[in-house]
């Protein structure tokens, strides 16, 4: 049955009751159509087991009796005029390898916290390692579709990241999340489905785009692969789309970002504000394309490999004879055939997906959306070298994010970055080449230019209230105008040092003055100034404040 966008109100009673029985979730949703003089409702209900003192995981008072109070949740169009939405990312493996919720009493404590914030929904990685680990299109998705449902009964909203990529530093990390299994298996037969640098250095963090719609895997192509996750994953889910799961994220490369492995670091270091990147070409299925396109224009010596002369990972691109300002060959004749072919492949691999997608998600009533990396480090040189070894053909003199953004544009997905609280006069301390804010400010640019919606996200785990002010501000930079363009920010992400004291107030501020006071209230209806506490550090390390709401 179709929902009507008009008004949407869900009601969640949960019922404190004895300990020793296992949360239990709503089984079934149920929808109710009214008169058109009448709002349709969403209702689900739940009783929700609370531990009787806070070491046991949590605590709700008063004492005595059952507690029963409702969270309203008004979806409708009217809802925000004013102010940016924001969302918190969960942790990584909120859902573990095995498809179970990690701490779900936790979880659940943690999901009550950020609504009674006002937080407007969570950001949920879903991850296909996890999804389809074991054999292609075996799907479990049974840990998502309970996450999901905590937190509608919280009143949330949610994004779901559509994760193709590896997290974590190689398949053996413990705390990662490889590929599948049986993707992993091909990679083990045929190596070149993984990307591959100049010196033979293998990624499997993201399977190479130039075997995209070959049938490497099993007799699907990637890009097969991945329109049938997409599609598996709408019938689903599609009882909440539009109305809880309101944005899908698609994941198009490593860490979730349009770009190549080109980088040799996962986790945020300093090291990153210098790295060159490598080019990600020596597949066999990349060096075929490139041999092509080179022999296409009469050029075969062009053809055989990447660049000569980019110098190593952590260099001054000044040294080096392809990245240097002055007579560097990026801005000679091969240099700018190379990089020309190199990026145009990463946007047909963009617009492959894209277009997928779009036919997937049509008619669902969800956002969707691609996420672009902010990579800074160099952008005040001409060339601009670990955005074009990414992918970004962006230089001094030409813009590379305007193709993509006017891709995105023509299928109506969404643009998510991250970097909105990093600030040049801070980062210029640790690198001179960087600019943060002039990069920020030329994709802001383009985004308004192809009339397109955007996320912003954090970089960096640890904002202060400097930090902060500096999202607000880029924020307004964007949406700010005749014209108010739609804008929201994803906060990453929720872990323990977000719910201490000092931090979880600071938090708190920053959603308040980003709703600019439109911000979603939960009603605790027959408790008064009712107290939420939870303590979980041996566990998740969660600590709440004391809120208390009128």
């Amino acid at each position: 049955m179709a929902i009507s966008s008009q008004s949407f109100s869900p009601s969640f009673i949960l019922t404190r009751h004895d300990s020793t029985r296992p949360t239990r979730l709503p089984s079934r949703l149920t929808f109710t159509h009214f008169r058109k003089t009448q709002s349709p409702q969403f209702t689900a209900s739940s009783r929700l087991n609370s531990s009787k003192s806070s070491d046991a995981g949590g605590s709700i008072s008063p004492d005595n009796g059952d507690v029963t109070y409702e969270l309203h949740h008004d979806l409708s169009p009217q809802r925000r005029r004013r102010g940016s939405p924001v969302f918190v990312t969960l942790p990584v493996k909120s859902v573990g390898r095995e498809g179970k919720i990690w701490r779900p009493k936790a979880m659940m404590l943690s999901l009550k916290a950020l609504a009674a914030a006002g937080v407007e929904g969570v950001v949920v990685e879903i991850w296909w390692g996890v999804v389809e680990r074991n054999e292609p299109r075996v799907y479990d998705w049974r840990g998502y579709r309970e996450l999901v449902m905590m937190a509608c009964m919280c009143g949330l909203k949610v994004r779901a990241v559509l994760a193709f990529h590896q997290y974590g530093s190689d398949g053996d990390d413990l705390n990662g999340i490889p590929l599948p299994l049986w993707v992993l298996d091909e990679i083990q037969k045929d190596p070149d489905l993984a990307f591959s640098d100049r010196f033979g250095r293998r990624n499997t963090e993201y399977i190479s785009l130039g075997c995209d719609i070959l049938p490497v895997l099993r007799g699907r192509s990637p890009i097969q692969a991945y329109a049938d996750f997409m599609r598996d994953f709408r019938d689903t889910f599609r009882p909440f789309l539009g109305t809880i799961i309101t944005g899908v994220q698609i994941g198009m490369g490593p860490g979730g970002e349009l770009r190549y492995p080109s980088l040799s670091l996962q986790k945020l270091n300093l090291a990153w504000s210098r790295e060159l990147g490598e080019f990600q070409c020596y597949d066999k299925y990349m060096l075929a394309s490139l041999n092509a396109s080179a022999r296409n224009i009469g050029k075969r010596e062009w053809g055989n490999g990447g660049p000569s002369g980019a110098g190593s990972l952590i260099q001054n691109p000044e040294r080096t004879e392809f990245f240097r300002n002055e007579g560097g060959s990026w801005n000679m004749p091969y240099g700018k055939f190379f990089l020309e072919w190199y990026s145009d492949m990463l946007l047909l691999h963009g617009e492959r997906i894209c277009r997928e997608a779009e036919t997937i998600f049509r008619g669902t009533e969800v956002h969707i959306s691609a996420k672009l990396a902010a990579i800074h480090w160099h952008y005040v040189t001409q060339s601009h070298p670990s955005e074009v070894t990414a992918g970004y053909y962006n230089t001094f003199n030409r813009d590379g994010y305007l193709p993509i953004l006017r891709m995105f544009s023509k299928y109506g997905f969404s643009m998510c970055c991250s970097c909105f609280e990093m600030q040049d006069i801070v980062m210029k301390k640790i690198n001179p080449d960087c600019s943060p804010e002039g990069f920020l400010r030329q994709l802001l640019l383009d985004a308004r230019l192809c009339d397109i919606s955007l996320e912003g996200q954090n970089f960096s785990t640890n904002l202060d209230d400097d930090g902060f002010t500096q999202v607000l501000k880029m924020s307004k930079y964007y949406s700010d105008g005749i014209e108010r363009r739609p804008f929201s920010f994803n906060f990453v992400r929720m872990d323990k040092n977000m719910f201490e004291p000092r931090n979880w107030d600071r938090f708190a501020r920053f959603v308040r003055r980003m709703s600019d006071g439109n911000m979603f209230r939960a009603r605790l209806n027959s408790v008064g100034n009712l107290r939420l506490k939870t303590t979980v550090a041996a566990q998740v390390g969660l600590l709440y404040q004391l809120y208390q709401y009128s």
